[in-house]
């Protein structure tokens, strides 16, 4: 369900700000699962945008979409110290 009044133009242009910047992420998963990890937004496409994680544990990329965004699923927050 959608949670705000912006437009998927604008989460966009946001995430194109946060482009080569450390962020933190929170995804929910459903059934009151959700995984945080810190990353970097390395490329971003019309349709999605791809993370860097930074832990060596984890997958190495990952994608998301810019309406997961928009519902809520993924949170990204720029990362005080890089």
């Amino acid at each position: 369900m959608r949670k705000s009044g912006i437009t998927l133009e604008e989460i966009a242009e946001q995430i194109k700000s946060l482009r080569g910047e450390s962020v933190k992420m929170s995804i929910t998963k459903g059934r009151r699962k959700s995984e945080k990890f810190s990353g970097e937004i390395v490329n971003v496409y019309p349709s999605i945008f791809t993370i860097k994680v930074d832990n060596p544990i984890a997958q190495n990329m990952l994608s998301y979409s810019y309406n997961e965004v928009l519902c809520g699923d993924v949170k990204i927050t720029k990362n005080s110290k890089k």
